[in-house]
C-alpha cells in the first residue's frame, strides 16, 4: 500500500494579524514543523494548500506577505502547491488528481482554521473515498461570536470541528501518538500491529 500523505492547509502568515481574535494552540505550527521534518525523512508525499482570497480586505488576499506560507512549513524538494479561493482544497486545484496520480489511500491533515478549511476539506477527503488521520495539536483557529449572540472561545470552537469530524469523517489523533505509531511500523508500509489496517 502506498505511504500516506501529509497534507498542510493555510498554514499562512496572515493569519498572524490581530484582526483574527484570540486563537489557541499556538504551538500548532511547530507540530506541524516536526510531522513534516518526519514525512521528508521517510519520502513520504507532502501536499500544501494555500486560500487566495477574493475578498480585497482579507489577509489572506494574493500580492500581500499574508498570502505567504509560514517560512518553517513552506513546500520545499517539489512538493506541489494547490492555491484555492474557497473553504476545501478540492474545489477548483488539482489536487485529487495528484492523490489519484500517486495512488494515495491515506491522508494525514493538518493546518488553518479547524473549522473551516480544515474540517471542509476533511470531510470532502472522506468523501471522496480516502482514510483520513486529523492531527487535533497541528491545527488552531479563533474564537468569534455566534449567531446567539454569545462569544464562543477558540478552544470551543476548534473542539467541537473535531468532535463533529472524529468517526464520521475521520480519526483524530495528536502528533504524538501518531508518531508513535508511525516509529514502529515499516517505512515503506505503515501497519497496525498484526497486520491490519495502515496508521493508528
Amino acid at each position: 500500500m502506498p505511504a500516506p500523505a501529509l497534507l498542510f492547509i493555510d498554514f499562512q502568515q496572515g493569519f498572524d494579524d490581530p484582526s483574527w481574535g484570540n486563537r489557541n494552540n499556538p504551538a500548532a505550527e511547530s507540530v506541524a514543523a516536526s510531522l513534516l521534518a518526519d514525512w521528508r525523512a521517510r519520502g513520504w508525499p507532502v501536499l500544501h494548500a494555500r486560500h487566495d482570497s477574493v475578498s480585497p480586505r482579507s489577509t489572506l488576499r494574493p500580492g500581500q506577505p499574508g498570502n505567504d506560507i509560514k517560512a518553517a512549513l513552506r513546500p520545499a524538494g517539489g512538493e506541489p502547491l494547490f492555491p484555492k479561493t474557497v473553504n476545501s482544497a478540492f474545489i477548483g486545484t488539482g489536487l485529487e488528481a495528484e492523490l489519484r496520480r500517486r495512488g494515495v489511500e491515506e491522508l494525514v491533515i493538518a493546518g488553518l482554521t479547524t473549522d473551516h478549511c480544515v474540517s471542509t476539506t476533511t470531510r470532502m477527503a472522506a468523501n471522496l473515498g480516502f482514510r483520513v488521520w486529523l492531527v487535533e495539536d497541528a491545527c488552531a483557529t479563533f474564537g468569534r461570536r455566534g449567531y446567539d449572540g454569545r462569544d464562543y472561545t477558540a478552544d470551543e470552537i476548534h473542539r467541537v470541528a473535531l468532535v463533529s469530524l472524529q468517526g464520521e469523517f475521520a480519526e483524530v489523533v495528536t502528533a504524538a501518538a501518531l508518531e508513535e505509531r508511525l516509529g514502529a511500523a515499516s517505512p515503506s508500509r505503515p501497519e497496525a500491529p498484526g497486520g491490519g489496517s495502515p496508521l493508528p
